[in-house]
C-alpha cells in the first residue's frame, strides 16, 4: 500500500494542535445540549457520536442532554392527537406526557445511547426519574400576549422547571468512564412526570456539576447581529444591547439566557454552536475554530 505522507503529516499536524486543548480540558466535564439538524441528519448523528466517544477517549468528560420536540410531535400526530402550543411551549396533558416519556425515555434516548456504542463508547441512558436525578415543579407560566387585556395565568399542563438535581447517579456513571445520556424529564414532589425544556436541564446540570463548558447545539450558526453576522463573543451587557435592538429574539432568547445563567453559576464558559455543521463539538472543543459564539462572564 502506498504512504500517502502529505495525508499523514496533514493528521499528524491537527493531532499535534489538538495537544494543548486536550492537555488543558483533560479531566473536566463539558455538558452538551443535543438537538437540532444534529439529531435527524444521519451523517451529522454519526459524526456527534464520534466527538463524544473521541472526547472521552482522551480524558474529557461529556455530558449529554437532548431534547426531541419533533419526534414526540411526529408520534402525537401518528396517534391522531393536536400538538398544541403557546408561546413556543408545547401544552401536555396527561396522555401527552405519556407520549413525551415514551419518546424522550425511550425512542430518542436509547437511539442516543445506541449510537455513541455503536461507535465505541459506553454510554447509558437516564431520565430525571433514574437515581432522583431531577426534582421538576410545576411551571407557573404567565402569558402577555396582546390580544389579552392583563396577563393571564395559563395552565399549560406537565410542564416543568428544574427545583433541583441530585447529581449522584451522574458522578458515579462518569466516574466509572460512561457517558451519561439524559432525557429532560423530572419528578414533582407530587410524583408527577414533568416535561422540561433541554436547554434549562442542560444549563442546571453545567452549573451543579460545576462544568468546564456548556455547549447548546442549534440550527443556527450562532448569535447574530443586526446585520447577520455571528457574534463571536458576548457578555451579558452585549446581550442585553442585542436584545434591546432586536437581535437576539424568538427561540435564541431563552438560550441565551439559559447560557448566562449557567456562567453566572459557576460554568466557566457556554457555547451556543452551528449544529449542521460535522464535527462540530469537536471544532469548539479542540481548535481555535469555533463554530458559534462563546458567551462568557461579564
Amino acid at each position: 500500500m502506498t504512504l500517502d505522507v502529505t495525508s499523514a503529516m496533514n493528521i499528524a499536524q491537527v493531532l499535534t494542535e489538538a495537544l494543548p486543548y486536550i492537555q488543558r480540558f483533560s479531566g473536566k466535564t463539558i455538558v452538551i445540549k443535543y438537538g437540532g439538524n444534529a439529531m435527524v441528519d444521519d451523517a451529522l448523528k454519526n459524526s456527534f457520536a464520534r466527538d463524544v466517544v473521541l472526547m472521552k477517549l482522551v480524558g474529557i468528560n461529556p455530558v449529554v442532554v437532548h431534547g426531541g420536540g419533533p419526534q414526540i410531535g411526529a408520534l402525537l400526530e401518528k396517534l391522531g392527537k393536536e400538538s398544541r402550543f403557546v408561546e413556543g411551549m408545547r401544552v401536555t396533558d396527561s396522555e401527552t406526557m405519556d407520549v413525551v416519556e415514551m419518546v424522550l425515555g425511550g425512542q430518542v434516548n436509547k437511539e442516543i445511547v445506541s449510537l455513541i456504542n455503536q461507535h465505541g463508547g459506553s454510554a447509558v441512558g437516564l431520565t430525571g426519574k433514574d437515581g432522583d436525578l431531577i426534582h421538576a415543579r410545576k411551571l407557573q407560566f404567565t402569558s402577555s400576549a396582546p390580544e389579552m387585556n392583563a396577563s393571564e395565568i395559563i395552565d399549560i399542563g406537565h410542564v416543568g422547571e428544574v427545583a433541583s438535581i441530585n447529581t449522584a447517579v451522574v458522578d458515579m456513571l462518569v466516574g466509572g468512564n460512561f457517558i451519561p445520556v439524559i432525557a429532560p424529564i423530572g419528578v414533582g414532589e407530587d410524583g408527577q412526570s414533568y416535561n422540561i425544556n433541554a436547554d434549562l436541564v442542560a444549563g442546571k446540570m453545567a452549573e451543579v456539576l460545576e462544568a468546564e463548558k456548556l455547549m447548546l447545539l442549534t440550527n443556527t450558526a450562532g448569535v447574530l447581529d443586526k446585520n447577520e453576522n455571528v457574534v463571536s463573543g458576548i457578555t451579558q451587557k452585549d446581550v442585553e444591547r442585542l436584545i434591546a435592538d432586536g437581535s437576539i429574539y424568538g427561540g435564541m432568547l431563552p438560550k441565551i439566557r439559559c447560557a448566562l445563567e449557567a456562567v453566572q453559576g459557576g460554568v466557566k464558559t457556554a457555547h451556543i454552536i452551528d449544529g449542521r455543521v460535522a464535527h462540530a463539538v469537536l471544532l469548539e472543543v479542540l481548535t481555535n475554530q469555533g463554530v458559534g459564539t462563546l458567551i462568557r462572564r461579564s
